[in-house]
């Protein structure tokens, strides 16, 4: 088994801050916008382990930060609708542009380490 790294880690810990989140919306977003999202958490969550493993690291990696684009206009629709507080949504920002950067970061280190021509 590999080792996990630290930003799967983190999406990890911001599944697990959101999952009673997301099950506090109305029941009538119950099964549309609250569903998308924990869907969208698990698809990222799973894309980063595949992406530890997997040779194609670059190609899951620009996927996992369209999903996380996706994820913040979700969230935003749900504090828009008042379905989260303020706090909630700052924390979830905070918390997505941290791992956004750790992406960005992976990417930019899979770039330095092919070899060149």
């Amino acid at each position: 088994m590999k080792k996990i790294t630290p930003v799967v880690e983190r999406h990890y810990s911001l599944i697990l801050w959101m999952l009673p989140k997301i099950s506090n919306f109305p029941k009538d977003q119950r099964f549309l916008l609250a569903d998308r999202i924990e869907i969208i958490l698990l698809d990222i969550l799973e894309m980063l382990i595949e992406a530890v493993y997997s040779k194609r690291r670059k190609e899951i990696l620009v996927k996992v930060n369209l999903k996380l684009d996706v994820l913040r206009y979700m969230m935003r629709i749900a504090k828009d609708m008042k379905y989260i507080n303020i706090n909630a949504y700052d924390f979830f920002c905070q918390s997505v542009l941290e791992i956004g950067r750790m992406v960005g970061g992976w990417y930019k280190s899979l770039n330095c380490q092919e070899p060149v021509s």
